[in-house]
């Protein structure tokens, strides 16, 4: 369990990282008073840097989309992305740095999972945007379920009608289905958007796309999102990247036919935003049409989403991968001078995908 979870909260804990806190927490160590007014400041004015725990290290621009880059106080990167659309600006949030998933697409997990990120530094990834946003995505660095209470405490600090009482409509959360959080977040009462990433209809396909998945049986991870639009009422939307020649074969139409044909379901096909991984073949336009007129012809509701901020490196990690591994490296080097493991101590340090599955064991029925 997290260490914030557990310690005394403090009007000093406050006042040293405010944002990592509700506004209950505040009014139990501070009083009614000065804790609403607190977080009024915090909420409601321009940002002011005594209360911020991250900093703006870098921004890059192009076109929609600009991404920021987030220095955490541990010297760790993070990024964010603003995309601007006709109904407003989305931000896309990062979770954790590096992630434990795996995603052959991703460069998030390049360097393993590193650490999750406290609620503090989900939420100034918002706060401290130059831009107005109206939609939140939980899609950036990371899985989002598995820094499961801390995504949810910065949710309900995101919706405090004290503080930026953001809509429960305008937040969505984007994950590879982990079972056990899945099924938990179909209890929770926030009425929020789900996004599974499916990218496949069998097991040995998605498998090979999102390796550490195994154990995590696909038609129960179908069946958990489409329980969770049920009991909320929402309509949920499959992420499922093209892959031409892998995963667009009639079989798979079929499958997502049988899957979501009559249900509260968008599928969401996307194009391949480039990275490292030579293993994807990015689809040209007229394969991305080819596709869901097929998804489209099987009873499918179908839009494409085509990549946005190849010029700035916008897909997940592309930027602070690099930075973070000279991080780690540094760490390990200094760790070694002083005679010391070179591995942190704690959730605080690289863990090679190869190494560590987080999805080991039997999900709970």
């Amino acid at each position: 369990m997290n260490k914030q979870v557990n310690e005394q909260i403090t009007e000093k804990n406050i006042l040293e990282n405010p944002y990592n806190y509700s506004l209950n927490e505040m009014v139990t160590a501070m009083g009614e008073g000065p804790a609403r007014s607190f977080f009024k400041t915090l909420y409601k004015t321009p940002p002011k840097s005594q209360n911020q725990t991250v900093k703006i290290k870098d921004i890059y621009s192009g076109g929609d989309t600009r991404k920021y880059v987030f220095q955490l106080k541990d010297n760790y990167c993070i990024e964010t992305v603003c995309i601007k659309r006709k109904t407003g600006t989305t931000v896309c949030v990062s979770t954790m740095v590096g992630c434990p998933v795996g995603c052959v697409f991703c460069e998030s997990g390049s360097n393993g999972f590193i650490r999750n990120l406290v609620p503090a530094e989900i939420i100034q990834q918002i706060v401290l945007l130059k831009e107005k946003v109206n939609r939140i995505v939980f899609m950036g660095m990371g899985e989002p379920l598995l820094n499961y209470d801390n995504l949810i405490k910065s949710i309900h600090i995101l919706r405090d009608r004290d503080g930026l009482n953001f809509p429960t409509d305008g937040i969505t959360i984007s994950t590879v289905g982990p079972l056990n959080q899945l099924k938990k977040l179909r209890e929770e009462h926030l009425k929020i958007q789900l996004t599974l990433s499916l990218h496949a209809t069998e097991q040995k396909t998605r498998d090979s796309v999102i390796p550490h998945m195994k154990g995590q049986g696909i038609n129960e991870v179908v069946e958990s999102a489409l329980s969770y639009a049920e009991r909320h009422n929402r309509k949920i939307t499959i992420a499922y990247l093209l892959i031409p020649g892998f995963n667009d074969r009639n079989c798979d139409v079929r499958q997502l036919g049988r899957w979501f044909r009559g249900k509260n379901v968008l599928i969401n096909v996307l194009q391949y935003n480039e990275t490292k991984c030579g293993k994807i073949q990015r689809p040209n336009k007229q394969q991305l049409v080819a596709f869901k007129a097929r998804l489209e012809e099987a009873g499918l509701e179908v839009k494409l989403r085509e990549s946005r901020g190849n010029n700035i490196k916008a897909a997940c990690g592309q930027l602070v991968s690099e930075h973070n591994k000279k991080s780690i490296d540094e760490l390990a080097n200094v760790n070694l001078y002083n005679g010391r493991s070179s591995k942190p101590i704690g959730t605080n340090h690289r863990t090679s995908n190869k190494q560590r599955n987080p999805f080991e064991g039997k999900p709970q029925k």
